[in-house]
């Protein structure tokens, strides 16, 4: 029988999640991570093609999020151009611009911040993640004042989907909660990007952006405190991108 071999850099997996430091049986990689890697590969892609249902997920928002209901913010579903999953993989674009019918129900009203919540890469990320970031972050942000627009649901969406929304919405700040590409180890990880003055000009350069939201990786909770702490400097400072570093945030939160 090959004996399992493993490395003097073994004690590194107790660290991390990563692919590293793989013990072998002979020339080749043990079994059990050959199957571990089909298991989360699969995982991967079933992420990445699985999509978000909006009415459930409305339906659940309203009722797992019972302060939206108190603060008078109501849920609205919208679409990209793109028509359908596979498409949308194929031509990402389409996923950074809303259909005409879904701006034909946005309506302009002055207000502080448009939240966006969209599939992304993966649905599982939204469905895991975003409800319990948003416990942690409405109350805070209804605490301050903040004035927020209906909350938007978009299937099929890209990043750039969250500014189209908050600039339609006539927000003075957008937030996307979006589910990010996933990893081998990480099919649920969500990102939140923030852009001030949201419009389609922006680039990445106008966003700021927290990754790997999930448990395992930055916590929903972890993730609420720091977003809310980057949205009130954006909001003293009206500007997000690179010309508000995080390292700034901590400074002005002294």
């Amino acid at each position: 029988m090959t004996k399992l071999t493993r490395t003097s850099l073994s004690n590194l997996r107790d660290l991390t999640a990563a692919r590293v430091s793989l013990p072998t049986t002979g020339n080749s990689i043990a079994t059990d991570e050959v199957l571990s890697f089909r298991r989360d590969h699969a995982l991967a892609r079933d992420a990445v093609h699985a999509e978000l249902y909006l009415p459930l997920f409305a339906q659940r928002l309203i009722a797992e999020l019972p302060i939206l209901t108190d603060a008078g913010i109501v849920v609205i579903q919208l679409r990209t151009n793109a028509p359908n999953r596979a498409t949308y993989l194929r031509h990402p674009n389409l996923g950074r611009t809303l259909h005409p019918d879904s701006v034909a129900m946005l309506r302009r009203s002055p207000c502080d911040l448009a939240i966006t919540i969209a599939d992304g890469l993966s649905a599982l990320a939204i469905e895991r993640n975003a409800v319990p970031l948003l416990a942690h972050l409405l109350p805070q942000l209804l605490a301050n004042a903040w004035n927020l627009a209906p909350i938007a649901i978009v299937q099929q969406g890209r990043v750039a989907v969250g500014d189209e929304v908050g600039a339609n919405l006539g927000a003075r700040c957008s937030l996307i909660l979006i589910g990010e590409r996933p990893g081998l180890s990480s099919p649920d990880s969500m990102g939140a990007y923030l852009t001030w003055s949201p419009g389609p000009d922006r680039t990445d350069a106008d966003r700021n952006c927290l990754s790997n939201i999930r448990n395992g990786g930055l916590s929903p909770k972890v993730a609420a405190d720091r977003l809310f702490r980057l949205l009130q400097v954006a909001r003293l400072k009206q500007r997000t991108g690179t010309s508000l570093k995080e390292g700034a945030i901590e400074l002005d939160a002294e």
